[in-house]
């Protein structure tokens, strides 16, 4: 069973940065796709980026390319979010997911953190 748990999350103005922490335990970290995720209240949960287990490809949606940037450490079994030139629509909160398969963590992920709240106030 693998346990995710993310930090890093508050409130900050618009234009600043903040960045997110996801760190996993019970897996073997390389061998899982990572991924962010944000919802918002009374919406779908929307995908934001993905890094695959060797840290090589990435892949982010529209709205954060060029702002936010997926990391990892596999030595700490952690996977980071930065947030830069953050705006009032980033408000959401943020959830990390893994899985095994790349291509359809995006889709499916199996496995979730609990989420962290981050608010853009404008």
């Amino acid at each position: 069973q693998v346990l995710l748990v993310e930090s890093g999350g508050g409130l900050v103005q618009a234009g600043g940065s903040l960045r997110l922490s996801c760190v996993a335990s019970g897996g073997s970290f390389t061998d899982y796709a990572a991924a962010w995720f944000r919802q918002v209240p009374g919406r779908e949960r929307e995908f934001v980026a993905i890094i695959s287990g060797n840290g090589i490809l990435t892949q982010y949606t529209d709205s954060v390319r060029g702002r936010f940037t997926i990391s990892r450490d596999n030595a700490e079994n952690t996977v980071y979010l930065q947030m830069d030139s953050l705006k009032s629509e980033d408000t959401a909160t943020y959830y990390c997911a893994l899985d095994p398969k790349y291509y359809n963590i995006r889709y499916a992920a199996g496995y979730w953190g609990q989420g962290t709240r981050v608010t853009v106030s404008s």
